[in-house]
C-alpha cells in the first residue's frame, strides 16, 4: 500500500513519441519509481505489441497479411477492434481506424500537399466496413489495407497504466501521456488538479485551466502535426471521406470517465466539425473547443476556467 505522505513526486519517462509521467504520493523518490515503473511497464508493453512501426508487433501482422489470410487475435485484441467498431458506429464512419493509411499522401515535415490522385488511390484501401471480423481472427481483404490504433492506443495505454497504480494502492495524482490524462484521485489535501490547455496557436500559452479530481482530460487539436502553405493550415487529422484535414475546430478538450473514451470523444468532435457541440452534449461530457475563428466554446461547467478566446 501506498504511504500515509504528502510529499509528490513526478517520474518522467518518454514513450509513444511523446514526453509522459506519472505524479504520486509516496515515502520517498525510491518508492515513487518503484510504484511508477509498473504503470510505465504497461505502458511500453501496449506500445511494443501495437505499434506500426515494429515488425513484430500485432498490428503490423495484421497489416502484413492484408490481402491473404485472416490473423488470429487474442483476447486484449479482440476487444480492442470490436471497441474500434463500437466508435465508427458512435462517429457515423468518421472514426476509422483503416485510414491511417492517409499518411502516405501526408508529409508534414516537407509542407508538400499529395500528389494527384495519391489520395484517390489510398481511400480506396480505406473503409471499416470491409475489414472482415470475426469473434477471434481478422482479416484485411484487400492488399495494401492497413489499420491504425493510432487514434486510442495512447489513450488505452494511460487508461491500463492508471489500472496498475490503482491495484498498487495509488489513490492520488495521475498519468500524462503526451497530454492525454488519467487522473487517479484528487490532490492528498482533497483539492482538484489544476490542467493547463494549451492556446492552439501560441505554444507558450494557455486558453484555460480544467480542475480534475478524478477521471481522464484529453485533447485533439489542428497544431500536434501540420503544416502551413499558402495562408492554409493543414493537419493530420483527416476527414476519411475525401482524406483531407479538418478545418472546424483548432481543438477539442474533454473530460470523461475514462481516457479512452476522453480522446475517442475529442477526435471524433474535431471530426464532426459544425455538428460537434450537438455530439459532445448528446454525450454528456465536459469539453472546451476553440473553433476555426479562435472563439471558445465550452460545456456549462465550473471545472473550465476559460482565460479568453485563443490567439
Amino acid at each position: 500500500m501506498v504511504a500515509n505522505t504528502t510529499d509528490l513526486y513526478t517520474i518522467e519517462f518518454r514513450a509513444m513519441a511523446s514526453p509522459c509521467q506519472v505524479l504520486l504520493p509516496a515515502a520517498s523518490e525510491a518508492a515513487a519509481r518503484e510504484l511508477a515503473q509498473h504503470a510505465i511497464d504497461e505502458v511500453r508493453r501496449i506500445e511494443t505489441k501495437y505499434s506500426r512501426y515494429r515488425a513484430d508487433s500485432v498490428v503490423s501482422a495484421i497489416n502484413g497479411a492484408a490481402g491473404g489470410e485472416a490473423v488470429a487475435l487474442d483476447d486484449e485484441t479482440a476487444a480492442l477492434l470490436h471497441y474500434a467498431a463500437q466508435l465508427y458506429e458512435l462517429s457515423g464512419g468518421l472514426f476509422d481506424i483503416t485510414t491511417g493509411v492517409l499518411r502516405k499522401a501526408w508529409d508534414f515535415s516537407a509542407a508538400r500537399l499529395p500528389a494527384p490522385g495519391q489520395l484517390d488511390a489510398l481511400l480506396a484501401l480505406t473503409g471499416w466496413t470491409k475489414v472482415q471480423r470475426e469473434r477471434r481472427s481478422v482479416r484485411l481483404p484487400v492488399a495494401g489495407m492497413e489499420l491504425d490504433f493510432g487514434g486510442f492506443g495512447k489513450e488505452y495505454a494511460a487508461d491500463r497504466a492508471a489500472a496498475c497504480l490503482l491495484d498498487a494502492g495509488v489513490r492520488h495524482g495521475y498519468v500524462n501521456l503526451g497530454g492525454d490524462f488519467h487522473v487517479l484521485g484528487p490532490r492528498p489535501d482533497g483539492s482538484p488538479w489544476r490542467i493547463a490547455i494549451q492556446d492552439p496557436r501560441r505554444a507558450d500559452a494557455t486558453i484555460a485551466a480544467i480542475d480534475v479530481a478524478g477521471g481522464a482530460l484529453c485533447t485533439s487539436g489542428d497544431y500536434e502535426r501540420y503544416f502551413e502553405l499558402d495562408g492554409r493550415r493543414y493537419c493530420h487529422i483527416l476527414d476519411p471521406a475525401t482524406g483531407l484535414p479538418v478545418t472546424a475546430w483548432r481543438s477539442v478538450s474533454v473530460l470523461a470517465p475514462l481516457t479512452a473514451a476522453a480522446g475517442a470523444c475529442a477526435t471524433i468532435a474535431m471530426l464532426k466539425g459544425a455538428r460537434a457541440p450537438a455530439f459532445l452534449e448528446g454525450m454528456q461530457v465536459g469539453y472546451l473547443a476553440v473553433g476555426a475563428d479562435g472563439k471558445v466554446h465550452s460545456k456549462d461547467n465550473k471545472a473550465i476556467q476559460i482565460s479568453g478566446s485563443a490567439s
